[in-house]
């Protein structure tokens, strides 16, 4: 099943009835009165969301809700029946906007919670209503109202604590698989990852966290480049982003001749740098306020260094330097610990950094 988190619908509420004009003809009553019964009320549309859908797939196949219209009063007083209402299911982390203008109407963050989007039309009064002292034969009846009509779109905002965020193969899709019970597709070629994944990191009992792995991000991603671009609206309800640098960048500094002691650890970590800065421009790009989020680097595949450990050591050292110059200096509180380094092929560091989650998580 394909990954549909954004959807265009319209929905329409069920006309009123309308009121009944009718008077009684009843065997030895020669003055009968009017009995016109009123119409039903229309049927609404009601939005509810719950945690058994995750996409808005089904909204591919079906783009028209209509509630059922009240039906007609009649004689001897009968009001119509009121038209049913219809509820659509949509996932939790739905937002629900107005087409034309894009006012949010309403954001599903739980599951149960529900939204009338268009009422429906109330049914007119019939004949009898109209009844006075002076006015005892009235020969009108009230029509029924129309019900309201919307044109939506519906966007599909994953929820989870942490997003996983970096360039394609920097092994996203590999560490929320050993973080996690999910599995993703993995391979070695660029965008592996076609939609989102999510996973449930469990910390100890009764103590867990959602991850999302979000589709490899590469310069220009703002604009329509790549496939990153399409799913950046997740990072937005994370609380954490997890900002994942390929370790492999590095390995081309390990065998430069030093022109001077620790020049190839200087250019490593400049790599890494320019790396991290290209993508943290297309967050700001997006949306300003994804480059406030908390965030925590981590430099995957130390495995690579295991027989230059001090290299790797080195160059987070450096990385840190220039993480606090320039500028635009970036607040961290545990910039002296970042970035951090895993191996999401031996597990290296994964228990750590998920407990470093957790700390953070829980501030």
């Amino acid at each position: 099943m394909r990954f549909i988190d954004e959807a265009k619908i319209k929905v329409m509420a069920g006309h009123g009835g309308r009121g009944c004009i009718s008077f009684r003809r009843e065997k030895f009553v020669p003055r009968g009165g009017p009995d016109g019964g009123d119409g039903g009320k229309g049927g609404s549309v009601v939005f509810e969301s719950t945690t058994n859908l995750a996409t808005l797939q089904d909204f591919r196949f079906k783009r028209s809700y209509q509630a059922e219209n009240g039906l007609h009063g009649s004689g001897k007083n009968k009001a119509g029946r009121d038209g049913e209402d219809i509820t659509v299911l949509v996932p939790v982390g739905t937002l629900i906007k107005r087409q034309d203008d894009g006012e949010i109407l309403f954001d599903f963050t739980e599951s149960g919670q529900r939204w009338t989007a268009v009422k429906g039309g109330r049914g007119g009064k019939g004949n009898a209503h109209f009844v006075t002292a002076v006015f005892q034969a009235p020969k009108f009846a009230q029509p029924g109202e129309e019900g309201g009509s919307l044109e939506l779109t519906l966007e599909l905002k994953l929820l989870a604590d942490v997003s996983l965020i970096g360039y394609p193969n920097a092994g996203k899709s590999t560490l929320i698989s050993r973080m996690s019970a999910a599995h993703p597709k993995i391979a070695d070629y660029p965008f592996t990852t076609l939609t989102p994944n999510l996973g449930v990191v469990k910390v100890a009992d009764f103590q867990s966290f959602v991850v999302a792995d979000i589709p490899g991000l590469i310069e220009g991603a703002h604009k329509g480049l790549g496939l990153g671009h399409k799913f950046l609206k997740h990072i937005e309800r994370t609380r954490i982003t997890v900002h994942l640098l390929d370790g492999t960048h590095l390995l081309d500094f390990t065998t430069l001749p030093d022109d001077e002691p620790g020049a190839s650890v200087k250019k490593g970590a400049k790599e890494l740098h320019r790396l991290y800065l290209a993508i943290r421009k297309e967050l700001e790009l997006y949306n300003p306020e994804l480059a406030d989020k908390d965030e925590v680097i981590v430099i995957n595949k130390a495995d690579l260094f295991l027989g230059q450990p001090g290299f790797l050591d080195d160059v987070k050292s450096e990385f840190r330097k220039l993480l606090t110059q320039g500028s635009k200096k970036i607040d961290r509180k545990l910039l002296t610990k970042e970035p951090y380094s895993i191996s999401c092929a031996s597990g290296e560091g994964i228990h750590d950094l998920i407990h470093v989650l957790w700390e953070r998580l829980s501030s």
